[in-house]
């Protein structure tokens, strides 16, 4: 038997109601997947739960669904942020890929003294995170906020929540994890952050440093596996 084929619909759920899909789903689901009318699909939307749903119209460039019954009521997430250094292009894909498969609630780029100044298209990274999110299973897609400077970071980040700085060569602890509360990671650019930047860290209570290890990490691989340490104990969907 087939895997059911998951889709991210921003719409709200109710039995019977029928919903649009657009060129791409109907691409995806026809020519991709090779479904067709009968088949079903299953839908989230991050406050409904996931919901089965019958494909009763798929034609080149549309369809349409009809939604059938709820498969699972939406549930707690982790409550984590990831805020790290723009990078190089395939590597910011890879970060927003890994860490909407490990259940990241945000993601914020950041622009640092080291960044590779590349320009950000968030309507990409939010189809790649659309489609990690369906791919995992998850129930909701994170929110991809704007690139901003580590300074506006800093200024805005809300109290209450834990800001885990992951720093090469730091004589500190592994991140701990999050548990329910609250909490975010920073991973610097390659290269690392600059002087001036670990003071301005060092200088907001609520920032805490962490090391991953002896080894220096690349960008990327610090973001994955400080957020596996961060979320090893929150909840899951």
């Amino acid at each position: 038997m087939a895997s059911p084929v998951r889709l991210f619909m921003p719409a709200p759920f109710s039995a019977g109601a029928e919903l649009p899909l657009d060129a791409t789903q109907a691409h995806y689901l026809g020519t991709v997947m090779r479904r067709g009318a009968g088949g079903e699909v299953h839908l989230f939307n991050g406050r409904d739960g996931e919901w089965a749903a019958e494909i009763v119209a798929l034609a080149r460039g549309a369809g349409r669904l009809q939604v059938r019954r709820q498969l699972r009521p939406q549930a707690a997430e982790p409550d984590i942020w990831l805020a790290f250094a723009l990078l190089k292009r395939h590597a910011v894909d890879l970060v927003v890929q890994k860490a909407t498969e490990l259940g990241v609630a945000r993601l914020l780029p950041v622009i640092t003294a080291r960044s590779i100044a590349e320009r950000t298209n968030l309507d990409r990274l939010r189809a790649i995170a659309i489609e990690a999110a369906e791919q995992s299973e998850r129930l909701s897609v994170p929110e991809i906020a704007p690139p901003q400077t580590l300074a506006d970071l800093l200024r805005t980040w809300p109290a209450g929540r834990r800001l885990t700085a992951a720093v090469e060569r730091a004589a500190a602890p592994a991140p701990a994890p999050a548990g329910a509360a609250p909490a975010g990671l920073l991973v610097g650019p390659e290269g690392g952050f600059t002087p001036a930047e670990l003071d301005a860290l060092r200088a907001h209570p609520f920032v805490e440093s962490a090391s991953l290890g002896p080894r220096i990490l690349r960008a990327e691989t610090a973001a994955i596996a400080g957020l596996a340490l961060l979320a090893a104990s929150s909840p899951t969907n």
